[in-house]
């Protein structure tokens, strides 16, 4: 049996949003009680990551270390199509993940204690982002 959702995230720019609340509002209207649960960012500029939820300081520590590894406006980079921050969007999204897989147990993501999932956003600028969610199982 598959199971599949969409919802938009609105970000206010370049930081981490908790998407759990929609992917857990997702999984409860999936008739699927075991599997996996599937989530996918359509976009080149964000990603998604599973990260510590209970001290918002590893996201800001995970952003500035991203803004010393990719710094924008890094002359090394020609693509600037929207800005100096367009290609180091790129290259961050593509250094971490556009897509992740949880168990689903009991029709639920089967997260630990500590975990919840975010949407990354690479640009500076506020983006309306579109996530799906694909369950698989039974």
């Amino acid at each position: 049996m598959v199971y599949q959702a969409t919802f938009q995230v609105q970000t206010r720019g370049r930081g981490s949003y908790d998407i759990s609340d929609e992917i857990t509002g997702a999984m409860e209207k999936s008739p699927i009680r075991t599997g996996i649960c599937m989530v996918f960012v359509h976009h080149t500029s964000a990603s998604l990551m599973l990260c510590e939820n209970a001290d918002p300081q590893v996201r800001s520590d995970l952003e500035r270390f991203m803004a010393r590894l990719v710094p924008d406006g890094d002359a090394l980079f020609r693509h600037r199509d929207e800005g100096p921050d367009d290609m180091p969007a790129h290259v961050r999204s593509v250094l971490t993940s556009n897509s992740l897989s949880v168990p689903v147990s009991n029709g639920r993501c089967d997260l630990g204690v500590w975990q919840g999932i975010y949407l990354w956003e690479h640009r500076i600028a506020a983006h309306r982002r579109r996530v799906t969610v694909t369950v698989v199982g039974e």
